[in-house]
C-alpha cells in the first residue's frame, strides 16, 4: 500500500507553471515532522508540573545532552511554521485555490488546530508570560451563554489556573500533532483528487508534468533553504521570537506590565482588545478566521485569480498590510494612539472580504462590456 502511495504520489500529474508559493505546503509538512521530532524529545525530559515545569525547562536547556539544541529547534520551527501558513493561505487566497471548497475547509480547519497547538504550548515553560496568557486567554470561554463559567471552569480543572490546568495543556499539546497530521492526509487527499491549482487558475491537462523530478528537487531546495534559515536563530538568534518576560518564572501574585502572546498571535489580539465587549472581542476573535471558511461563497468573479483583477490586487496587499499594522500594534501597550490605530486597522481587515466580490463584479463589467461593444 505504502508503495502504491508513494507512487501515486511521485506520478501525480502537476501543472508545470506552479511558482515558489506553492512550496510553502511542502515546508509545512517539514515543520510538522521536525516539531513532533523534537517534541517527543522534549517530552521525554518535560514535568508537567507547576513547582517542577520551569525548572524542568531550565534542567532541558543546560543539562540534557543538546538539550538546548532540540528546544531551540522547536520554539523557532513554531514560528517559521506560522509564517509558512500565512503564506500558504495567502496564496490560496491571491490565486483562488478557496474555490476548491473541500480543500480549503480542511485547511482552514488545520489552521484553527494549529494555532491551538501553539497556544497550548506556550502555556508550557510557565514563565510569567505563559501563566498570565493562559489566565486571559482561557477566561474569555466565560463570554459564551449559559456555559460558560462551568467551561472555565473545566478548563482550568479548578476556580484558578493550576497544577491540573498545565496537566491538561501538556496532554492535549502532546496529542495535537498527532491529529493534524491525520487532518493533514486529508488535506492532501482532497487536494490529488481535485489536482493543483496554478498561477493562472486555467486547468488544462495537456499542461501538466509528474511531481517526481520536477517539484520533488524544487521543493529539496526549499528545504535547503529552510534549514538554512533555521540554523541561523537557532545558532545565532535562539531567542529573537521569545519574549523576555516568559524567562520570570511564573508569579500569580505579580502580573506584568503588558500581557502579549507570541507574534504569531498577535493580529487576533490586537482584533480582540479593539472591541470594548468581552463577548463581541471573541466574536470578532474568531470571525478573523472563520472568515476564511466563506470566501468561497463571496467569489463573484468570472475569473479564478486575482492576477487579473487590479482592484482585487490592491485589496489583497491592503488586506496583508493590515495584519503586518495588527501584529506591530499587538506589541504595543493599549494606549493612544495604538488602541485607535487597532479599531481602524481591524475594520482594514474586514473589509478585504467584504470589498474584493465588488472589484471583481466592476472589473469583470468594465472588461466584458468594453469587449461586447467592440
Amino acid at each position: 500500500v505504502l508503495s502504491k502511495l508513494v507512487k501515486s504520489l511521485f506520478n501525480l500529474p502537476t501543472p508545470l507553471n506552479l511558482s515558489i508559493w506553492w512550496n510553502f505546503g511542502s515546508l509545512l509538512g517539514l515543520c510538522l515532522t521536525v516539531q513532533i521530532l523534537t517534541g517527543v524529545f522534549l517530552a521525554m525530559h518535560y514535568t508537567a508540573n507547576v513547582e517542577l515545569a520551569f525548572s524542568s525547562v531550565v534542567h532541558i536547556m543546560r543539562d540534557v545532552n543538546y538539550g538546548w539544541v532540540i528546544r531551540g529547534v522547536h520554539a523557532n520551527v513554531a514560528s517559521l511554521y506560522f509564517f509558512c501558513m500565512y503564506c500558504h493561505v495567502g496564496r490560496g487566497i491571491y490565486y483562488g485555490s478557496y474555490l476548491f471548497v473541500g480543500v480549503w475547509v480542511v485547511g482552514v480547519v488545520l489552521l484553527l488546530f494549529s494555532m491551538l497547538t501553539a497556544f497550548l504550548g506556550y502555556v508550557l515553560p510557565w514563565g510569567q508570560m505563559s501563566f498570565w496568557g493562559a489566565t486571559v486567554i482561557t477566561s474569555m470561554a466565560s463570554a459564551i451563554p449559559h456555559v460558560g463559567e462551568e467551561l472555565v471552569i473545566w478548563l482550568w480543572g479548578g476556580f484558578s489556573v493550576g497544577n491540573p490546568t498545565l496537566v491538561r495543556f501538556f496532554v492535549f499539546h502532546f496529542i495535537m500533532p498527532f491529529l493534524i497530521v491525520g487532518v493533514s492526509l486529508i488535506h492532501l487527499a482532497l487536494l490529488h483528487s481535485k489536482g493543483s491549482n496554478n498561477p493562472i487558475g486555467v486547468m488544462v491537462e495537456s499542461e501538466k508534468v509528474p511531481f517526481h523530478v520536477y517539484y520533488t528537487s524544487k521543493d529539496l531546495v526549499g528545504f535547503l533553504l529552510f534549514f538554512l534559515v533555521l540554523a541561523i536563530f537557532v545558532f545565532w538568534l535562539p531567542g529573537v521570537f521569545l519574549d523576555p518576560v516568559n524567562y520570570i518564572p511564573a508569579n500569580p501574585l505579580s502580573t506584568p506590565s503588558h500581557i502579549q502572546p507570541e507574534w504569531y498571535f498577535l493580529f487576533a489580539y490586537t482584533i480582540l482588545r479593539s472591541v470594548p465587549n468581552k463577548a463581541g472581542g471573541v466574536l470578532v476573535l474568531l470571525g478573523s478566521v472563520l472568515i476564511l471558511l466563506v470566501m468561497p461563497l463571496f467569489h463573484l468573479g468570472k475569473f479564478r485569480v486575482f492576477s487579473f483583477y487590479p482592484l482585487c490586487q490592491g485589496l489583497f496587499w491592503g488586506m496583508v498590510s493590515s495584519l503586518v499594522l495588527l501584529t506591530w500594534i499587538g506589541s504595543r501597550p493599549v494606549e493612544p494612539p495604538f488602541d485607535y490605530l487597532g479599531v481602524l486597522s481591524s475594520l482594514w481587515y474586514f473589509s478585504f472580504f467584504v470589498l474584493f466580490p465588488f472589484g471583481q463584479v466592476v472589473w469583470d463589467y468594465l472588461l466584458f462590456s468594453s469587449w461586447v461593444k467592440k
